[in-house]
């Protein structure tokens, strides 16, 4: 667009007034719903076809999902130095292309035999590192696609979808893999990823950044070398606190991905699509948090630690009754809590992170509060060969009863941040927050 847009153009959503940006969000839903598929598919393929009665199905499932998401913890410090130094358009094409060739060669190799579950692992671990390129590639890639008057609604767009693409996935999985097994989630995927990477390579970059000269980059103190994790979280110990609790959240709410599987097939004694229902429950309410969130009153740490205590009930919900209409709503107020909490925190750190921090220190968050993600699925996957998947829903709901009152008592401390009537520091409301957080995740870090 240019500065002489009219006015009803303007009124237009971003990703249909700019062609450019529109294709490639176009090509991040389709990247990240197909690794949804994935990963929610491959799990209940594995609980409900792959594993005997008496396997180790609870330690299988969480061992995949670890393997899911080692690549984007892992693989942080590279992936930065790739993005840095390479065409943002080559990084986004070339990694859902290789992503597309890698379901294209598992595809065929579930067509011509029955795989063994290994084969599934190292198409997981090869997929999340693809995706571990693409995600942080297209966020600093928004300013050379849009206005700079449309970045805020283009961050929204991206933001946004990864819950829209998250509840796509997660509904789709289970039952793509009842009808057509394993053949057909990764046949799925490598159309999807072909597509995105399609749609990347006929886009052009109308604001492609050439490197600064080595005079401006001094001159400008936005382009001074950023400091690390460490050195700001050093000068901020509530954000410190604050992380550190959301990584311990993160231990029990991202098990739900181990734990749904596993009730669906245990308890409720349902097929893929149930799980189906269920993964939707939960995309839903976090969607339904990411748009109020926003207009809930009190500080951030007050919002934080009610939303934590009223997901503790709801997870709590499906170890005292064995009721599919009830863990439907549970899981629905579950997600609602995981939007509204990562839509106050973001629009927090947003305002107490210094401009010149933030890329480096939310790349760094999403890391720290990923890093639980393999722990929970390898814990909660063990426990879930020798405990009933009611209590595993027990135990997430104890878990997260101390960490309420933590995070309630960290907005208490003399040295949280302050607004002039008393409260935390103020956050965005409305249409200038920032989107939720995929479901199971707090709070927001992908400013996965």
């Amino acid at each position: 667009m240019t500065p002489t847009s009219t006015p009803a153009a303007r009124r237009l959503p971003v990703v249909l007034r700019n062609r450019a940006f529109g294709a490639v969000w176009a090509a991040q839903v389709l990247t990240q719903a197909a690794g949804r598929m994935f990963q929610v598919g491959v799990v209940w393929w594995l609980v409900g076809h792959a594993i005997a009665a008496d396997g180790d199905r609870g330690l299988a499932s969480g061992a995949f999902l670890a393997v899911s998401t080692l690549p984007a913890v892992a693989l942080a410090p590279l992936v930065a130095t790739v993005i840095a130094r390479c065409p943002h358009r080559t990084v986004l094409g070339a990694s859902s292309a290789l992503a597309g060739l890698v379901a294209a060669a598992t595809a065929g190799w579930t067509y011509l035999a029955p795989p063994p579950t290994l084969v599934a692992y190292g198409a997981a671990l090869l997929l999340a590192g693809c995706q571990a390129l693409f995600d942080p590639c297209l966020t600093t890639s928004v300013p050379e696609l849009v206005d700079d008057a449309d970045i805020e609604a283009a961050t929204g767009f991206e933001l946004a979808t990864q819950s829209l693409a998250g509840l796509a996935g997660g509904l789709l999985g289970p039952l793509v893999v009842d009808a057509w097994d394993l053949t057909g989630i990764v046949s799925g995927c490598a159309g999807a990823y072909l597509v995105a990477a399609a749609l990347v390579f006929l886009t052009r970059f109308p604001r492609n950044a050439a490197a600064p000269e080595p005079a401006t980059a001094s001159a400008d103190p936005a382009l001074a070398p950023r400091r690390t994790l460490r050195q700001i979280l050093k000068d901020h110990p509530f954000i410190r606190r604050v992380l550190l609790c959301f990584a311990a959240v993160n231990l029990f709410t991202t098990a739900l991905y181990v734990v749904m599987p596993l009730y669906t097939r245990a308890v409720l004694h349902a097929q893929g699509s149930t799980v189906a229902a269920l993964e939707a429950a939960l995309g839903i309410g976090t969607l339904l948090g990411s748009f109020t969130g926003a207009r809930l009153p009190g500080s951030p740490t007050a919002v934080g630690g009610a939303c934590l205590g009223l997901m503790a009930a709801a997870l709590a919900t499906p170890g005292l009754l064995a009721d599919g209409a009830a863990i439907v709503g549970a899981l629905i107020v579950a997600g609602w809590c995981v939007g509204a909490i990562g839509v106050r925190f973001v629009a927090l750190f947003q305002r107490l992170v210094p401009a010149a921090d933030k890329p480096g220190f939310f790349a760094m968050m999403q890391a720290l509060l990923g890093a639980t993600f393999p722990l929970s699925s390898l814990l909660f996957g063990a426990l879930g060969d020798h405990l009933s998947p009611r209590t595993l829903c027990i135990l997430q709901a104890v878990g997260l009863v101390p960490l309420a009152v933590a995070l309630w008592w960290t907005g208490r401390r003399a040295d949280a941040p302050r607004d002039p009537a008393g409260g935390t520091a103020p956050v965005a409301s409305g249409a200038d927050a920032p989107a939720a957080s995929p479901a199971g995740t707090l709070p927001l870090e992908e400013a996965r």
